[in-house]
């Protein structure tokens, strides 16, 4: 009988000695499983144009598993660096980033898809440089506003600084053209600012001129104005501007609730173009029904909620780039899904930007990997320095 209180003790004891995990085990789980849901829709809406094209039903699927692994082996190699290593190098990679942009510009560099100039060739796999620059533009606003957080705050001339710099990029991207890369890395870097603490007038202001440039960029050209006018009624020209949107809306209409179910989308099969790419929300909607689509929305939604904790979390242990790091990867994870996903329900205007984490394409594949491992590494970072072991 006396020996009952020991155990008991030595039991609670052992639960008082247990370690914490050194990372957000539902940060993990909630990305694994947006990957592997996205591997499955990507073999579902690739398998016919694969089949017709390559002669070989899963080519898009195995190509993007390839990705995935390779991504993997590089995040647990950039996981190793911590925060401070990248605070250091974010001037180069700017600089590198700006040569690329500027680099995809030359013919016989710049590989053209669609018409658009965003690739650099490198023997299997297209790199599409606006993946590495919104990526890198993240890192450099965060060493940015932890270097210039007073002036950020206090003068206007603080943030036109970084604002120059966002509009060579800008430009570089709609010389490809990428409108919609453009306004993602915009609005993620207007973002950053705002949650840095910039005055609200200074915002507001910065916000307007945003706004109205966005305006006339996208009535400049003739393309882009006729995709603005078409999302309003895609109907109107169902077989010519608007044949993509209009098959996205079919395909969001036949699925119902539950969807037609998995592998069984009519819309994928050379209706719906780039649907394993650009529209891969639209095929999860037919397949999958609203039940999946807001699964898919809850399952991001919660991915960024978990991402500005970790942030809030290193900003309240002194940490502010590691949380400026987080809060902008959060940012832009959001909005290229919010874009992505109302671009295929019809809510905004046709651009081409993926679903992260779930479209296909090698180059985004590794850069979210990456962006993971940078994450993880945030995580890791606040946990250690809560248990006193930094």
């Amino acid at each position: 009988m006396k020996l009952r209180p020991v155990v008991l003790n030595l039991g609670v004891s052992r639960r008082i000695m247990t370690p914490p995990p050194p990372y957000d085990r539902w940060f993990i789980a909630t990305v694994l499983s947006l990957i592997m849901l996205g591997l499955l829709m990507v073999a579902s809406a690739s398998i016919v144009v694969s089949d017709h094209q390559l002669h070989q039903p899963f080519y898009f699927f195995y190509k993007q598993l390839i990705f995935l692994i390779f991504g993997i082996v590089l995040g647990s190699v950039v996981i190793q660096f911590d925060m401070a290593f990248w605070e250091k190098i974010s001037g180069i990679m700017l600089l590198g980033a700006l040569f690329l942009l500027a680099l995809v510009l030359f013919p016989g560099i710049g590989h053209s898809v669609n018409g658009s100039m965003r690739w650099i060739g490198l023997g299997f796999i297209g790199v599409q440089v606006s993946d590495i620059a919104k990526f890198v533009f993240v890192i450099y606003m965060a060493s940015y506003l932890l270097r210039y957080n007073a002036d950020i705050q206090m003068t206007f001339l603080g943030f036109l600084k970084p604002m120059a710099v966002l509009g060579v990029a800008v430009l570089l991207l709609l010389k490809e053209p990428d409108f919609g890369a453009a306004v993602v890395m915009m609005t993620t870097v207007l973002g950053m600012m705002f949650l840095a603490g910039m005055r609200l007038r200074y915002f507001t202001i910065l916000l307007g001129v945003v706004l109205v440039g966005s305006g006339i960029l996208a009535i400049s050209a003739p393309y882009r104005l006729l995709r603005l006018t078409t999302f309003l009624d895609p109907w109107a020209h169902p077989y010519n501007s608007g044949y993509q949107l209009t098959q996205s809306l079919i395909a969001f209409g036949r699925g119902g609730w539950l969807g037609v179910g998995l592998g069984q989308s009519i819309q994928k099969q050379f209706y719906l173009p780039e649907a394993h790419t650009d529209f891969l929300f639209a095929v999860i909607a037919e397949e999958l029904g609203l039940i999946g689509m807001l699964v898919v929305i809850g399952l991001f939604t919660f991915l960024v909620i978990r991402i500005f904790a970790m942030g809030r979390q290193a900003q309240r242990l002194g940490q502010h780039f590691s949380g400026y790091v987080a809060y902008g990867f959060g940012l832009w994870i959001a909005i290229q899904f919010a874009v992505s996903m109302g671009v295929n329900s019809g809510l905004l205007p046709t651009k081409g930007l993926t679903l992260p984490f779930m479209s296909y394409g090698g180059s985004s594949m590794l850069v979210n990997c990456i962006t993971i491992a940078i994450l993880l590494r945030v995580d890791y970072e606040n946990r250690m320095l809560l248990l006193g072991l930094r």
